[in-house]
């Protein structure tokens, strides 16, 4: 709808600047919650108009909602005034300070503010696990599914475990975006697969900064035993980066970096 002046209301403004996108399918929801599996004390990065704050609390959990938007923060701050499992905080997720309990984060989150949401939950210590609506695309590229894994998965795979779930449908949506989105799955792992956070994620680094495209021309110039190591993870000779597996990363790390 745009304003007697011809131009956009704020309303049409905020959807743009702050990339939303509201869920409005009730399944939609329910398969969120279902991975999430909310206990405890849950972020949810960009509430909106609160239909998945509310379906956490339900499911047991106690919510803090991180609203970017003053007119939807102050709705839903209103609506949730009485209600001590939810709480309503006007600002940016990104910006926050992680809780210093155990917590996990659930949320549709704006796919312009994807890889900084992901990139906050990967340092914060507290963090349980992440359950995202993401763009399809994300998702699918973060996992693996199209093949390829991605320096930031890889990166953090002895630390976390990535997982793509339900496909959610750009018509669960309003207003409709032009992608479909998916459920991301992050939970950290019991206990890491390696000992080294700096060796292995400088290896990781090394591998994916190098020339010549294969993992073997990246690694040559920093380790001894390279070969070996390369056929004791079952990677080929001229394997791109990219193509390794992060299992395998893991025991290119055991072999070059003990």
């Amino acid at each position: 709808m745009r304003n007697a002046g011809g131009g956009r209301t704020p309303v049409d403004r905020a959807r743009r600047t702050l990339s939303q996108n509201f869920l409005v399918d009730r399944h939609a929801v329910h398969l969120v919650v279902k991975a999430a599996a909310p206990e405890g004390l849950v972020l949810e990065p960009g509430p909106g108009t609160g239909v998945l704050t509310f379906a956490l609390a339900a499911a047991g959990a106690r919510v803090i909602g991180y609203e970017l938007d003053p007119r939807l923060a102050g709705a839903l701050a209103a609506r949730t005034r009485d209600d001590a499992r939810i709480q309503v905080v006007r600002g940016d997720f990104a910006r926050a300070r992680p809780p210093g309990e155990p917590f996990a984060v659930v949320g549709n989150i704006p796919y312009s503010a994807t890889s900084r949401i992901v990139d906050w939950c990967l340092r914060a210590p507290g963090l349980t696990s992440a359950t995202l609506l993401t763009q399809r695309e994300y998702a699918r590229k973060r996992t693996g599914d199209y093949g390829r894994w991605s320096l930031v998965t890889v990166r953090s795979w002895p630390w976390f475990d990535w997982r793509l779930g339900d496909t959610i449908g750009r018509e669960s949506f309003r207003p409709v975006p032009s992608v479909d989105s998916a459920i991301l799955r992050i939970a950290r792992r019991p206990q890491p697969l390696v000992t080294g956070r700096r060796s292995y994620q400088e290896l990781v680094e090394r591998g994916f900064g190098g020339v010549g495209g294969s993992v073997r021309a990246s690694l040559k110039p920093h380790y001894a035993g390279v070969d070996a190591a390369l056929a004791a993870a079952g990677v080929a000779r001229d394997a791109v980066v990219g193509h390794v597996h992060p299992d395998q990363w893991v025991t290119l790390w055991r072999r070059l970096c003990l």
